[in-house]
């Protein structure tokens, strides 16, 4: 009979949290599973793919193993399974230009992925009890969402064309909000700061699902197609390999939310951090951790902050109470505020808000 394991952190368990919806910084051990459609045929081009992916990710600080499986049910499903000492290290991986370049022999033989990450929580067995000092910290408890996906994009355009741009996107019709039965558009935010554009979008249900369906919107896929002539990386949506290269490296993802408790939207602002290389990521962490504790204190304005990154942007998305409020770009705490300016390439900007839309819930 195999019984839970019992290790956790050092630090005692707590009651669950209700106000961090999403975090990737609590050094507990990642589960990644990558769900994989191979093309009819493509089978052995697959796995000399994967070989070759799996040489180069076994030297990638952080990762422990992985795993390939293929379904019993239909031979071009196939699972991938990976497992790494925190979300960090993976993160750091999946979102650069290095990954880009290792993935790129699986797309002309798979159909479709999709990507799937959490953190171990709970795990049984006696092998899981036997090498526990080796595989590292499990979740210490339990985060309670909102049931809300956040997720962004950030691309460059042309200097010189930024008002041209931020009208584009500022005039264009909304997608329809309902996705299907179980998703939904909840708000979409746009900003910019000189040439650089960051669209930040909640869904609940699908983001995956939502992704896909903003993408064919007649009215997106117009702005999309408007914009084209001035972005800085060159793409055409009617090719679909160039269409998924450009949304790789656009993708922003957010490493962290967290939220005070029962308290009305406010005023949204948006600040962009530039990291120095290889930095963004301990960036992204320091805010985290500001906001986390801005939320605790009852004098703060801080209703709710995501932070997003990718390599070396980060992006911190923050709901004030107070109708026109601003916020601090920098941590209250003094040392903390002198860690953070050392991981800066360049200044703290605030960025523009072109629009802000949000849709309904029924």
């Amino acid at each position: 009979m195999t019984t839970t394991s019992e290790r956790l952190s050092e630090a005692p368990a707590r009651d669950a949290s209700k106000r961090v919806s999403q975090s990737v910084f609590d050094g507990s051990r990642l589960r990644v599973v990558l769900l994989v459609d191979v093309f009819d045929g493509a089978q052995q081009q697959f796995l000399e793919a994967y070989e070759q992916l799996c040489n180069q990710v076994a030297s990638v600080p952080g990762h422990v193993s992985d795993q390939l499986c293929q379904s019993i049910e239909n031979p071009s499903q196939w699972l991938i399974t990976s497992e790494w000492e925190s979300a960090p290290p993976f993160l750091t991986w999946v979102n650069s230009e290095e990954h880009v370049r290792m993935v790129e022999p699986l797309h002309s033989c798979v159909r479709n992925t999709r990507s799937l990450r959490f953190h171990i929580v709970r795990e049984t067995g006696r092998a899981y009890e036997t090498d526990a000092p080796a595989r590292g910290r499990l979740q210490t408890e339990v985060r309670i969402g909102d049931g809300v996906i956040r997720h962004a994009l950030t691309f460059t355009v042309k200097p010189g064309t930024e008002d041209k741009v931020a009208k584009l996107l500022a005039d264009y019709a909304a997608p329809e909000p309902r996705v299907d039965d179980s998703t939904r558009l909840l708000r979409t935010s746009l900003f910019m700061h000189g040439n650089r554009v960051v669209r930040a979008i909640e869904v609940r249900g699908d983001l995956l699902a939502a992704l896909r369906h903003v993408s064919r919107s007649p009215e997106v896929r117009a702005v999309e197609e408007a914009i084209n002539p001035y972005l800085e990386q060159d793409r055409d949506l009617n090719d679909q390999e160039s269409a998924r290269l450009f949304f790789t490296r656009a993708a922003l993802p957010a490493v962290h939310h967290v939220m005070a408790d029962d308290r009305p939207e406010g005023t949204r602002r948006a600040l962009y951090y530039p990291a120095k290389a290889g930095r963004g990521m301990k960036l992204a962490e320091l805010l985290a951790k500001a906001d986390s504790a801005a939320t605790d204190d009852p004098s703060s304005q801080v209703l709710r902050s995501t932070v997003f990154e990718r390599e070396d942007v980060v992006v911190r998305l923050v709901d004030l109470a107070a109708e026109g409020a601003d916020v601090d770009p920098l941590p209250r705490d003094p040392a903390q505020a002198a860690e953070l300016r050392e991981l800066l390439a360049g200044e703290t900007a605030r960025m523009e808000l072109v629009t802000d839309r949000r849709s309904p819930e029924v």
